[in-house]
């Protein structure tokens, strides 16, 4: 493992890293606050300022077809796009590690067993997958939370997976083993520490995966439902009027993006902070 200030050092040098990192945080920041510092209730409707613009009658980001507050909804939408991508992100990690940890220390029909169901799942298309499963489902944010969740550790099992194969014929593994440990130990006190870093990387990157496919989902309308926001539904809503009344698509849109594109930096960042071959 590398030392703690090596790895911040190197992560601070990164100025996309850095800055994708305080997006971040300040996207949590005003998800988290959001019934306290959104100007209005996101679900109040006011038919006087329909489609207000930007700056009008105190709506800061203009109001949308049903004069509800565009910063608001913005806001709380927020609250549960993040939710489901960091949700689906521990529930990513948690069953890709567990499977790819197994498929990797056991090897034989284990090991065959759970990469052939991971090729398989890899094979197939993740949107026409999630939409095919969500026909099926009420479409909650449980149940989208899961469905995606449940179609995302494929890649975390293979990495885990190639790192247990690296390691478990180390030096201190194989000392373990002697000493008389059992394979529940050796996997949680020997090789999982030391396949976090691949593994922390993973799951910053699926957030911003879920989130995207949680806002694909929603735009297709098979995702959360209104009248609860999300940016997804949001896009979905506003695309009828978007000749009309730009910023009530511009605005999600853009939250999608911006949030995204800083997952993205920030996890980038990480794996190159994590990479033990750069120097210092």
């Amino acid at each position: 493992m590398l030392d703690r200030s090596i790895v911040w050092r190197r992560f601070t040098r990164n100025r996309l890293a850095s800055a994708g990192a305080v997006v971040v945080l300040l996207l949590v920041a005003l998800a988290a606050l959001a019934p306290w510092v959104a100007p209005r209730d996101p679900l109040y409707i006011d038919m006087d300022h329909k489609f207000a613009r930007p700056g009008e009658a105190g709506f800061v980001l203009g109001a949308d077809e049903l004069g509800r507050d565009v910063l608001s909804r913005l806001l709380h939408a927020g609250r549960v796009s993040l939710a489901v991508g960091l949700i689906t992100a521990v529930i990513a990690v948690l069953v890709g590690s567990v499977l790819g940890a197994v498929a990797g220390f056991y090897g034989g029909a284990a090991d065959t067993l759970i990469m052939r169901v991971v090729d398989v799942l890899l094979s197939m298309p993740t949107i026409f997958l999630l939409l095919a499963l969500s026909a099926f489902l009420k479409p909650t944010m449980l149940t989208i939370t899961l469905i995606i969740g449940l179609n995302s550790w494929m890649s975390v099992a293979r990495m885990v997976r190639g790192q247990v194969l690296s390691l478990k014929e180390q030096e201190f593994v194989l000392a373990a083993r002697a000493a008389g440990a059992g394979a529940r130990r050796l996997i949680l006190r020997q090789l999982m520490p030391n396949a976090v870093a691949p593994v922390l990387v993973a799951a910053t990157l699926t957030v911003a995966t879920a989130i995207l496919l949680e806002s694909s989902l929603s735009y297709l309308g098979h995702g959360i439902q209104p009248p609860t926001a999300s940016w997804g539904n949001m896009l979905n809503n506003a695309q009828t009027y978007v000749l009309y009344a730009p910023w009530v698509a511009v605005y999600p849109g853009a939250m999608i993006s911006l949030t995204v594109l800083s997952f993205n930096f920030a996890g980038d960042g990480l794996r190159d902070a994590l990479d033990p071959r750069l120097g210092p």
